[in-house]
């Protein structure tokens, strides 16, 4: 009978020890699956911090100004989660980051320059400059530059009329009456055929002056 009291001693030690193996090994199982869950949500908030930047990006930039703080606390919002868990991303992961993080910041920046640049007061050469997309003197231009400079400010004016306000529209009229002013001066240097098209360009931006204002004597009767 005594030998079989060391055997059973080492069986019951054995058993004993059984159930801490398996917890500790229920623990590691538990804890890589808790770490594979978070590096999956990081890279998911990744997926859609980056599909958040590719849109703003590529969106209108005026409409991006108005919305400004807005954008400015989801960009902090999405940025700062990620910068708490850049850990749990993969070397590729953290590099996308790194570079649309980038894109952006970049994109914010140009965009208040912008902004900036738009609250300060615009000077009447400015103006024809940005309806000619020119910086020219009308007053001695020649007369085989007229042609070009009247469809300069046509385009403009197709361009943008949808969202030019009554200040815009009587800018690119003072515009259009330099150009006439110079026109009768040198017409006579022009070809019929230049003649015709400065008349026809003329024509043009009159019609699509008073589409806009029947337009607004509309709105002002609803």
């Amino acid at each position: 009978m005594k030998r079989l009291v060391l055997p059973l001693f080492l069986l019951t030690v054995v058993m004993a020890g059984a159930p801490s193996a398996a917890s500790a090994q229920q623990t590691t199982t538990k804890t890589t699956s808790s770490t594979s869950s978070t590096a999956a949500s990081v890279e998911r908030d990744l997926r859609s911090f980056s599909d958040w930047v590719n849109d703003k990006v590529d969106k209108a930039q005026a409409g991006a100004r108005r919305n400004w703080p807005k954008l400015m606390s989801d960009f902090d919002r999405q940025s700062q989660r990620l910068d708490r868990a850049t850990d749990s991303l993969s070397a590729q992961g953290k590099r996308e980051y790194s570079a649309q993080k980038s894109r952006y910041q970049e994109w914010a920046a140009e965009q208040q320059r912008l902004d900036s640049q738009a609250r300060q007061p615009e000077t009447a050469q400015d103006t024809q400059k940005r309806l000619l997309n020119e910086d020219v003197n009308i007053a001695s231009a020649r007369a085989t530059e007229l042609p070009d400079l009247y469809l300069r400010l046509l385009e403009t004016t197709r361009d943008q009329r949808r969202q030019w306000s009554q200040a815009d529209w009587s800018a690119a009229s003072v515009v259009l009456e330099r150009l006439n002013a110079r026109y009768d001066k040198v017409r006579d240097q022009l070809t019929v055929e230049d003649r015709l098209r400065v008349r026809s360009l003329q024509a043009e931006f009159r019609t699509l002056e008073k589409a806009r204002a029947a337009k607004d004597l509309i709105n002002e009767g609803k």
